[in-house]
């Protein structure tokens, strides 16, 4: 897809925030530099004599993305961060940024640094981690990636700038992070770790119905998935489907996640973040849709196919689709919660898939997350055993390389480390007396479901 550079030329004198003209300093165009441009003689007689003057190529950064200041505290939630905050901004010329370190006492050290035939590894090492590269726009969607320097593991970039946070009536009841992003009542359950809640019979009843409408929102979501739509626009379904069922996106501002559900595509393990990428044929997505109602939570994902899958594509996408199925299949009163991980990589590495160890499944209840934690790789040291009237997540990684993980710079967004694809599947689960309940099971319509792995594909 065709892209545009934003490459407005500011003047190559010392503290100089001028635009250039066309005045370039011979010298430097006589050793190949054509990109020396000076807004007046006296600006660069002020650089060729006794004054500091960056080395040959310029570029100013006013925010670099590596070395981004923190976002102000959120203290009005409803107010999004200033735009610098939120998309880095640059004077862009090109080469290495204007640090002080780069100065030198006149330009003619320019044409010393600009003779030598091959850079010194320094130089190239200097070259490769400190020159962004130029933020650039998409001319269809008109979004860019905040993140130029940053090596990504998979073709995936953001597209930013994200849309403004979404609202919620007055009258829907909220979690208690939902106004300053910190979930209290989840960190005061630090000192009783081991402690899992049993659910009586009231509460499992709230349990149920949050997870029936966890269930509705998600399949809505699942019906417009298709080819040019963004997740983004995925976002703003389920933030309206959450409203018409008078119940907050649990995701939105938890620890200060700024949308309400989570999308997460191809090499994206997850928490990805929805912005103006248009999902493309051949994508696969998880959708982690999250419900508060009635004073508790629901949690479930499903991973789907987006227009016309590779058979490898369809080899992950089932095999954590049925490593979810097993590790349900052996829920009963007196199951370990080290024991799921066991099934989950044994079936995995039977399909030459491998099983993240980053993250679990969890406790879920009046809590967002709380205890136990589920592993879902074998040999862990999870503690607990599970009893009747306990609810909690399994929902098993499976990458189709390495299970290693790798954080973008927004610090939510989860990717495989080395691009390969990634799904994921989760349900929310009530312990029964005899065996397990699936609180936020499939519907008879409900969209997606499972395919046939093809032949080739099982004997790798």
């Amino acid at each position: 897809m065709a892209t545009t550079a934003l490459t407005k030329r500011f003047c190559a004198g010392v503290a100089c925030a001028n635009e250039a003209g066309t005045l370039q300093c011979p010298t430097c165009l006589k050793l190949g530099n054509a990109k020396s441009f000076f807004c007046s003689q006296d600006c660069f007689k002020r650089s060729w004599v006794g004054s500091p003057h960056p080395p040959a190529r310029h570029l100013s950064t006013l925010t670099h993305p590596l070395r981004r200041p923190p976002p102000p505290p959120l203290s009005k939630p409803n107010i999004l961060p200033p735009p610098s905050i939120l998309l880095p901004q640059y004077r862009l010329t090109s080469g290495l940024p204007f640090f002080a370190g780069n100065q030198q006492s006149e330009h003619k050290a320019v044409h010393k640094t600009g003779s030598r035939k091959t850079p010194t590894f320094i130089q190239s090492l200097a070259d490769r981690l400190l020159t962004p590269d130029p933020l650039v726009v998409d001319p269809v969607t008109g979004t860019t990636n905040p993140f130029p320097n940053f090596p990504f593991t998979g073709s995936l970039r953001p597209h930013y700038p994200l849309s403004p946070r979404r609202q919620l009536p007055p009258s829907i009841v909220r979690p208690d992070y939902a106004e300053d992003g910190i979930p209290r009542s989840e960190y005061r359950i630090g000192a009783s770790m081991r402690k899992i809640t049993i659910l009586n019979e009231k509460e499992i009843e709230g349990m149920r119905k949050v997870c029936r409408l966890t269930r509705e929102v998600l399949d809505i979501a699942a019906a417009a998935l298709a080819p040019g739509v963004t997740t983004d626009e995925i976002d703003e379904i389920v933030h309206k489907a959450c409203i018409e069922r008078d119940a907050y996106p649990s995701p939105l501002n938890y620890n200060h996640f700024p949308k309400s559900v989570c999308t997460s595509v191809n090499e994206i393990i997850c928490h990805g973040i929805p912005d103006g990428r248009p999902l493309q044929d051949g994508d696969i997505i998880n959708i982690d849709v999250s419900l508060y109602h009635g004073g508790f939570h629901g949690d479930l994902n499903e991973t789907y196919y987006i227009g016309t899958p590779a058979p490898s594509t369809i080899r992950v996408v089932e095999t954590a689709r049925d490593c979810l199925q097993a590790a349900m299949d052996i829920v009963k009163p007196g199951m370990l919660f080290r024991e799921p991980g066991n099934v989950i990589e044994k079936l995995a590495k039977e399909r030459n898939c491998s099983v993240v160890r980053t993250y679990c499944g969890h406790g879920v209840n009046q809590l967002f997350h709380c205890p136990p934690n589920v592993p879902h790789y074998a040999k862990n040291k999870a503690v607990g055993t599970a009893k009747a009237g306990m609810c909690f997540t399994i929902e098993p990684m499976i990458n189709l390389g390495s299970w290693r993980d790798k954080t973008w710079p927004d610090d939510w967004t989860s990717a495989t480390v080395d691009g390969g694809l990634s799904a994921q599947f989760e349900h929310t689960l009530l312990v029964t007396e005899d065996g397990y309940e699936v609180l936020t099971a499939r519907l008879p319509n409900s969209p997606g479901g499972p395919r046939p792995i093809p032949a080739e594909e099982l004997q790798k």
